[in-house]
């Protein structure tokens, strides 16, 4: 069995920023999610809203994302569907002034597409439902910082 948050003290959370200053805290709230019960674990995911995409994405969510599908995929995380939301809440923000701090933020959630895949098999209904929700997103999702990319069948290969 693995251990999730693995590597999170190999990034320079206090180095980047989010809504309200440094994210010095994040690691803390990811470690509250993934092992605290669930008032815990929903208070501390409400504040990584606040902080990484509820507002604007930030150069944080970026680093941040990948610990959330983790968090989102392992069964006993009690807050999974809250999770998955924050990844579409992600999808859905913008940072105008900082457009290559927006795209990379979304294509860290666009990436984890196939892990969205595997939850809409879970065995609870709503991390079910916020599954779907998600993939619905992410194969709509446009954006002025995304660029489009063309799914094309190749035919006679």
């Amino acid at each position: 069995m693995g251990t999730i948050l693995k590597g999170m003290d190999r990034v320079r959370w206090h180095e980047l920023t989010h809504a309200y200053g440094s994210a010095a805290e994040v690691p803390g709230r990811l470690s509250r999610v993934a092992w605290g019960d669930a008032r815990t674990g929903g208070s501390a995911l409400s504040d990584l809203g606040l902080w990484l995409g509820e507002l604007a994405v930030f150069d944080v969510t970026v680093e941040a994302v990948p610990y959330l599908w983790e968090l989102a995929a392992t069964d006993s995380v009690t807050s999974r569907p809250g999770v998955i939301e924050l990844l579409r809440t992600i999808l859905e923000h913008a940072n105008p002034p900082r457009i290559e701090v927006q795209r990379a933020a979304h294509r860290a959630v666009l990436d984890g597409r196939g892990v969205a895949e595997v939850l809409i098999r879970d065995e609870d209904a709503v991390v079910r439902a916020a599954a779907r929700g998600l993939v619905r997103e992410i194969d709509s999702h446009v954006c002025d910082s995304c660029p489009v990319v063309r799914r094309e069948k190749r035919v006679g290969r």
